[in-house]
């Protein structure tokens, strides 16, 4: 008998350890549990069984979590991606559902309320929750980052899971103290929930500074015709005015806005001059935020065929390069 079948044979079945791990964390012995089930589920990826493996870092993942340990349990979900990887596992919706169990124990608690912030106990409850808030993004960043490259390489969309974009997204927008709205975009952007995107943009519009609420709606817009999908921002846009006025509330009337509606006019047809004539006209506005200049770039090369003359630098480049860009 080789050595790898050999240990296959003396390996018990995943779910004899998982009981006997289940018990070290409900005694709260958090970090035994958590050295436990990395070193076990390794045995089970040496012996090449992956499906085991992956049964006992999906239930130490969620274990941990469910107790608050954030940075033990994120440590074993991005094990359990690293496994699905070194298993070459496909993606399906039963393993997508199997993350999306991981994702669901990521704790979303608020930030206090109503603290006196002359108060030195108060402050110190601020800033232990905001400091909490800042590693729960990161950890959940990084895990369902893992999952969309994963599901990239094993059969999803070439930019990966729109399921699992949509989780990001909405764990980004509703657990950061502080929120990047383009992150947040850049990841409904490659989703399939527009309902759920146009809330969050007006959400956000109630939020940002006197005078922005346009430049949210008009990166939303460039960053999907930046991907070539001029029909999601259109649906985007209609969305958008369809739940304001629902709600009430004044859509932004601004010249940004105004550049937006004709850009999506003249992108149904092959008007190069006219595009560049818009830019011209417009650049004030579209100058309000470097990034326009650098979406309405791509979206030359995409729809009209115009190459950079700069290639993608800092930021941007990033952006682009995750977006698909060259």
């Amino acid at each position: 008998m080789s050595r790898e079948r050999a240990k296959r044979a003396t390996l018990p079945p995943a779910q004899e350890n998982i009981d006997k791990l289940e018990k070290v964390v409900k005694q709260g012995n958090y970090y035994g549990a958590q050295q436990m089930f990395k070193s076990i589920s390794a045995r089970y990826v040496s012996a090449e069984r992956y499906s085991e493996a992956l049964d006992i870092l999906q239930c130490g993942a969620c274990l941990q979590l469910e107790n608050g340990q954030v940075t033990c349990g994120s440590e074993l979900a991005l094990l359990f991606v690293e496994t699905l990887v070194k298993g070459e596992v496909p993606y399906n919706e039963e393993t997508l559902d199997r993350v999306r169990k991981i994702y669901e124990k990521f704790p979303r608690p608020s930030v206090p309320q109503n603290l006196d912030l002359a108060d030195d106990d108060d402050m110190q409850k601020l800033s232990e929750a905001i400091a909490a808030a800042k590693t729960r993004v990161e950890c959940c960043s990084s895990f369902l980052k893992a999952s969309i490259k994963w599901s990239a390489e094993f059969g999803a969309h070439r930019y990966g899971s729109p399921e699992l974009h949509e989780m990001l997204a909405d764990y980004i927008y509703s657990q950061s103290t502080e929120v990047d709205m383009v992150k947040v975009s850049f990841h409904f952007v490659r989703g399939r929930n527009l309902k759920k995107f146009a809330s969050t943009i007006i959400n956000f519009m109630g939020k940002c500074y006197p005078g922005e609420d346009d430049l949210a709606i008009a990166r939303a817009i460039l960053m999907y015709l930046s991907l070539g999908n001029l029909r999601d921002a259109n649906k985007l846009m209609e969305e958008v005015e369809k739940e304001m006025e629902a709600k009430h509330l004044g859509f932004p009337q601004s010249e940004l806005m105004q550049f937006v509606n004709y850009l999506l006019l003249t992108l149904q047809r092959d008007a190069l001059p006219l595009f560049n004539m818009l830019r011209q006209s417009y650049k004030s506005s579209i100058d309000r935020d470097p990034l326009l200049n650098e979406l309405l770039d791509e979206i030359a090369k995409k729809f009209y065929g115009v190459q950079r003359k700069n290639p993608l630098q800092g930021m941007f480049g990033d952006i682009f390069k995750m977006m698909g860009g060259e």
